[in-house]
């Protein structure tokens, strides 16, 4: 248990979508050892490797894996009935499922944005937009028949601010036609006014609704990627994942009671200048 009854967690339920990912796999990590009940909803069975090991809270229950597509609105009701009848309703809500063009991703693609395909635009829309949607209105909806809870939507700084196209030279300088897709940048902004919207609308039913905005995380990027993202960060590098653990604390906590409708950034200092 915390020692600031603000920042107080124990004994409640939480929710982290994507929880075999990186990033939700170290916040389901921090809130388990804070004391929360962590349910992981995600497509995927097994962690990805390198991420925060999560095997003996696994195996002792206070993290639970439970099948879901995002994408799916009977996906995640039959998951949050299961996590009911075990838990109760949950008391916090992680939207932090995401995805982008990976690395490999055809060329066109990541090509010029004349050219990117429907098809690309819309497999990531679906995920971080509308897995969000749909996850606030099962999830949410069941916190504010409850009468209270909170949810944070983990959105980017490229949601924010447009992708510095520069930072991808290195794989122009390398014979590449490469461009950082437009996709996800419009589909982490949507998340602003989702947010905003559900803020208002549960207001009186107890229910917090925030962004929280995060720079790029370290995960064995290119060096030069890496070299050149850091240039542009005051403080002059890229994130750890843990380091999003008490951004998420503060939004789930008492401590954010008056908190509703914000953004949270954090970022390094890069929207800054």
């Amino acid at each position: 248990m915390s020692g600031d009854s603000l920042f107080d967690l124990e004994g409640r339920v939480a929710v982290v979508t994507g929880g075999m990912g990186q990033l939700g796999a170290e916040l389901a990590a921090g809130l388990a050892q804070r004391g929360m009940r962590v349910a992981l909803f995600d497509n995927a069975s097994e962690p990805k490797p390198g991420v925060a090991d999560l095997s003996e809270r696994l195996a002792d229950g206070s993290i639970r894996a439970f099948s879901v597509d995002v994408k799916e609105r009977a996906s995640i009701e039959k998951a949050l009935a299961e996590l009911v009848s075990s838990w109760g309703v949950p008391d916090l809500l992680v939207n932090n499922a995401g995805v982008d063009s990976p690395p490999d991703a055809p060329a066109e693609e990541v090509g010029p944005f004349e050219n990117v395909p429907e098809e690309a635009f819309d497999r990531v829309m679906d995920v971080n937009v509308k897995g969000v949607l749909l996850c606030c209105q099962a999830i949410g909806g069941a916190m504010a028949a409850k009468g209270r809870g909170s949810i944070v939507n983990i959105s980017s700084i490229y949601g924010m601010l447009s992708p510095v196209q520069e930072l991808y030279e290195f794989r122009r300088a390398g014979g590449e036609t490469y461009f950082k897709p437009v996709a996800y940048s419009v589909s982490k902004s949507a998340l602003y006014n989702l947010t905003r919207y559900l803020a208002t609308y549960w207001a009186k039913q107890g229910v917090r609704v925030n962004t929280l905005t995060l720079a790029g995380i370290w995960n064995e990027q290119p060096p030069e990627f890496v070299e050149a993202y850091s240039a542009r960060i005051p403080i002059g590098r890229m994130a750890q994942a843990g380091e999003a653990v008490g951004p998420v604390v503060f939004l789930a906590s008492e401590a954010s009671s008056y908190v509703t409708g914000a953004n949270l950034v954090v970022d390094g200092g890069w929207t800054a200048w």
